[in-house]
């Protein structure tokens, strides 16, 4: 059959491979680098192994793996059985990964070599294979042996192709499925929206255990057929030497204010860059001027997330505003509605709801759980809060969990955050309510000062006169760094936790 008419997303990634089987694919540091055709032998060969334990369309691979070019093979092996990739983070501590293994229910588990004997305890009924980010382990000793697997399983559009656990911040991690409709989709929509060129070379520096590396960076260069600076991980030096050679990278905010930091980053290394790209955490406004202050370069900020991929983006050619994500992008429809569902007019702040080929089927056998996060009419609750101005663009101001509300009033810590920002002595912050006798929740602002300790007055009188007082934090606690997420995120949860007590004698 023609392999473009099979919804299998590995039918439209393998055409272009083979369109350009002898183009560099993975550029790696230090090792060798693959071609399109290389990557397409290595898949079907670990497809041979796969299949050899039992996969069958359906099924589940989990993968705790490092970044190498056998883990995105690895991946493109489980596509062409027409099984499913569930990868995690490889961070996670044995209990961790025994709940994604009962949930998930994988039939092969592929572990780092050293976790083997660690994991083997929790791998369940799941075949365990290893893989070395050197190339070594079990699942390329029998790859070498394995009859290597040709052909691609046909699969429906509407088929699982990927389940990715969510960071479960509150409550336990929930898988969330996609299927190959919205990977192709949310490809092809990228592709064109950013304008991907035949000549582009993308630094790739991000984890490929979640969807900004794994589903928004590798399927952009994939489906384009053009090539990646692969390197295993965001190391500031490396990214410096790769800079030179690269036209599009894509970075959570966290690399962006690490470049800025190196005396040496100037505009000319990054003189062949077309577009820089950022995601998965908010992207502050003091970053985004300072970026274009030394590159002349504006940042485009994006949204999306784990159930939907990507929502918006400020546009290629047109006007990228920092402190804003953009447009929805085609064929996504978003909407701004208030807790019962009832649409706002545009400026006022309610929870984002999106619909579209890109929105996920659903959460991993918790069916309860999708029917609350679904509207009657298809639309997707993010839980994530925002506006939409009069020309449609859209701009994130929080969680609906992380939203304080104190004496009564709702306070979007997003706007604290930015005035606390703009302080030259504060690094950066993060606003948070934690349990207040008289007020419900206090606000209290947690800062990385940039040198000496950060007062309350002195956040007091910049926020004078420019924010009501019921939204100025009651407590300014100094910390020496934010906690995070692998992607760079602020773990608000751990901060409330954190800081539970810290009103308990008022």
């Amino acid at each position: 059959m023609n392999p473009l008419a099979n919804p299998n997303f590995l039918s439209a990634l393998a055409a272009v491979a083979d369109a350009h089987a002898d183009r560099p694919c993975l550029i790696q540091p230090g090792a060798e680098d693959w071609s399109y055709a290389m990557l397409t032998d290595a898949s079907q060969r670990i497809a041979g192994v796969l299949a050899e334990a039992g996969i069958r369309p359906g099924d589940r691979v989990l993968a705790q793996v490092d970044k190498s070019a056998h883990a995105v093979a690895l991946y493109l092996a489980t596509l062409r059985l027409g099984s499913a990739y569930v990868p995690i983070n490889t961070a996670y501590t044995r209990e961790e990964v025994a709940y994604f293994c009962a949930d998930s229910e994988p039939r092969v588990f592929v572990c780092r070599e050293q976790d083997v004997a660690d994991r083997a305890p929790v791998a369940g009924a799941a075949t365990l294979l290893s893989l070395g980010a050197d190339g070594g382990g079990t699942l390329l000793q029998k790859a070498a042996q394995a009859m290597p697997v040709e052909t691609i399983a046909e699969r429906a559009a509407g088929d699982l192709a990927a389940i990715v656990y969510t960071s479960g911040t509150t409550g336990r991690s929930k898988g969330a499925m996609l299927t190959h409709d919205n990977l192709t989709s949310n490809a092809r929509v990228l592709l064109d929206y950013w304008g991907w060129q035949d000549d582009d070379v993308l630094l790739h520096a991000l984890p490929v255990f979640h969807v900004h590396g794994l589903f928004v960076a590798l399927h952009c260069a994939l489906l384009s057929g053009t090539p990646m600076l692969f390197l295993p991980q965001f190391e500031v030096s490396a990214v410096m030497e790769a800079l030179p050679r690269a036209t599009v990278m894509m970075g959570v905010p966290t690399f962006y204010t690490r470049l800025l930091e190196r005396d040496d980053f100037t505009q000319q290394r990054c003189a062949g860059i077309r577009l820089f790209i950022s995601g998965s955490a908010p992207l502050t406004e003091q970053t985004f001027a300072a970026w274009e202050a030394r590159t002349g370069h504006r940042i485009l900020e994006r949204y999306g997330m784990s159930e939907t991929m990507m929502n918006t983006s400020n546009p290629l050619v047109g006007e990228r505003v920092p402190g804003t994500v953009g447009y929805p992008l085609p064929g996504v429809q978003l909407r701004i509605v208030d807790a019962e569902g009832r649409a706002l007019s545009r400026g006022e702040v309610g929870v984002i709801e999106v619909r579209g080929p890109n929105v996920f089927a659903g959460y991993w056998r918790m069916p309860e759980k999708t029917a609350e996060e679904f509207r009657n009419d298809g639309f997707f609750v993010t839980g994530d809060l925002g506006k939409m101005d009069e020309d449609g663009r859209v701009s994130i101001v929080g969680r609906s969990k992380d939203l304080v509300i104190s004496g009564g009033y709702n306070i979007y810590p997003k706007e604290v955050e930015r005035l606390i920002d703009e302080m030259p002595e504060v690094l950066e912050s993060a606003v948070i309510g934690v349990p207040h006798r008289d007020f419900g929740e206090g606000v209290v602002a947690v800062v990385v000062p940039v040198d000496a300790p950060v007062e309350e007055p002195a956040v007091r009188a910049v926020l004078e006169g420019r924010l009501a007082r019921f939204k100025h934090p009651k407590v300014v606690v100094n910390v020496p760094d934010l906690p995070r997420n692998a992607m760079g995120k602020v773990q608000k949860k751990a901060l409330r936790d954190r800081y539970v007590g810290l009103f308990s004698e008022v």
